[in-house]
């Protein structure tokens, strides 16, 4: 049996595998998401127990009290939480999972000073880059979850020389690296690299904004993966190398479509501090909010032009969100196909504040997959939409995008609600988006405005519509 037990071990970490590969397939598209989120938890399950059948595993005691800790604090957090703060928790479990990720090279680093074992070169390496890697993670994924929570400004900071202070600090991450590998038992040099790793992650958010954050939070989860990938060859786990390449590349592709709905590249993000410098000059280009009139509606109004339209397109973005009135859309979306209006929902690749923010707020109201149509394919169909309902975006549907070339968000590909017959816009204000630039659709012709909170607006909207 014992004979059997290190290919067993191999076996279950293979099947793990095809079922991570065959989880994430499935999550491509929201009618499997939930079977490949279930089939990849499975994979999970079979790994961990693999691991912990594994005769290097020694002490059980400590594993299962961290693991009945972990998954009381899981369990809370995750019936605690409000839809609108999951980017926040996500971004805490990207730091978690780079830290986990880090803490594994530096108990190895200690395992082996303490046996007075050398190190090889390709385990030193290893840890070297998963410190780098984990730190980067940690320090990073908090800094954009106290942005996110408001707990520090989400704009970009910025100070003078800032870039060439960070490519100081890379390298002396790398010289100091350099001299752990010819001298590895340097505990010294091993913890200032630590350090410098934790200090550069904080470098690597400082200057990027809210109006990023989906990006960021994408990029910061690939980089959790790579970094438990690079673990995975500090301890020889072909399961954690493999799981950790999966969260790596996927997080990758992720953050490429993220920068392709925003119509940047992943450069611009991380080093332009978007939305720190003020456009001069005014109109749509500029920080700010214009002085020119907007047509106000009550919701008597709202709900006349939407009862009797034949197409509406309803466009939901962090208003909603924060709000939490996904399931007052979903009730006004009902009422009016009851009606015979036709209903569609447009979602912006970046609307919110992490990736795919609108689809999962929309599938917790139960609204039906289906109706939910992505840019490129709603985008055609806005000229025969009646109503466009936009509640609570304001940069993904800004036409300056398209006709500004002043603007800092021209080239965005956007929502093109103003090719819309008529437009009302939800919201609680006339302040500006997370790229602090004026929304011109604010002020078109076909334009109204419905001021106040997205719930209480989309509410009375319900209420008016059934007395149509």
């Amino acid at each position: 049996m014992s004979d059997f037990l290190p290919t067993g071990i191999q076996l279950t970490y293979l099947v793990a595998a095809s079922l991570f590969i065959l989880g994430l397939k499935k999550l491509g598209s929201p009618a499997t998401a939930r079977n490949g989120n279930l089939i990849a938890a499975v994979g999970m399950l079979l790994a961990v127990v693999a691991t912990l059948l594994d005769q290097h595993v020694l002490n059980y005691q400590m594993i299962l009290i961290g693991l009945v800790i972990g998954s009381a604090i899981g369990a809370i957090a995750a019936y605690k939480v409000e839809m609108t703060q999951m980017p926040q928790m996500v971004g805490l479990l990207n730091g978690l999972g780079g830290a986990s990720s880090a803490l594994i090279a530096v108990a190895e680093f200690w395992r082996l000073s303490d046996a007075g074992q050398s190190i090889p070169l390709e385990v030193n390496i290893s840890m070297l880059l998963d410190v780098l890697i984990g730190g980067v993670t940690l320090t990073g994924s908090f800094l954009a979850f106290a942005k996110l929570q408001g707990l520090i400004s989400g704009t970009p900071i910025t100070f003078p020389l800032q870039q060439p202070f960070n490519f100081l600090l890379f390298g002396s991450y790398i010289a100091g690296s350099a001299y752990f590998i010819f001298n590895p038992e340097s505990i010294p040099v091993f913890l200032g690299i630590v350090g410098v790793s934790l200090f550069l992650g904080v470098m690597f958010v400082l200057p990027i904004g809210g109006g990023d954050m989906p990006v960021v939070i994408s990029l910061l989860n690939s980089l959790s993966g790579v970094a438990a990938a690079a673990a995975g060859f500090v301890v020889m786990n072909n399961m954690l190398i493999i799981a950790g390449a999966l969260v790596g590349a996927s997080g990758i592709i992720l953050t490429e479509i993220m920068c392709k709905g925003m119509n940047r590249s992943i450069f611009s993000v991380l080093f332009s501090a978007f939305g720190s410098v003020s456009t001069a000059g005014g109109g749509a280009g500029a920080a700010g909010v214009s002085d020119k009139p907007v047509r106000s509606i009550d919701p008597e109004e709202g709900a006349m032009m939407l009862g009797y339209a034949r197409s509406v397109v309803i466009v939901p973005g962090y208003g909603m969100a924060v709000a939490q009135a996904q399931h007052s859309v979903r009730e006004l979306a009902d009422q009016l196909e009851r009606m015979g209006v036709d209903v569609k929902y447009a979602i912006h690749p970046v609307a919110g504040r992490m990736p795919g923010h609108m689809n999962v707020l929309l599938a917790e109201a139960n609204v039906d997959y289906t109706q939910l149509y992505d840019m490129e394919a709603i985008n055609p169909q806005f000229e025969q939409a009646d109503v466009a309902l936009v509640i609570g975006a304001n940069d993904v549907v800004n036409p300056a995008a398209r006709s500004d070339k002043n603007s800092p968000i021209y080239g965005m590909p956007v929502l093109e609600v103003d090719r819309a017959k008529q437009t009302i816009v939800i919201k609680r204000g006339m302040s500006a988006g997370f790229a602090g630039v004026d929304n011109e659709l604010f002020y078109k012709d076909k334009t109204t405005m419905l001021f106040g909170s997205a719930k209480d607006m989309v509410a009375k909207l319900v209420s008016e519509v059934k007395q149509l």
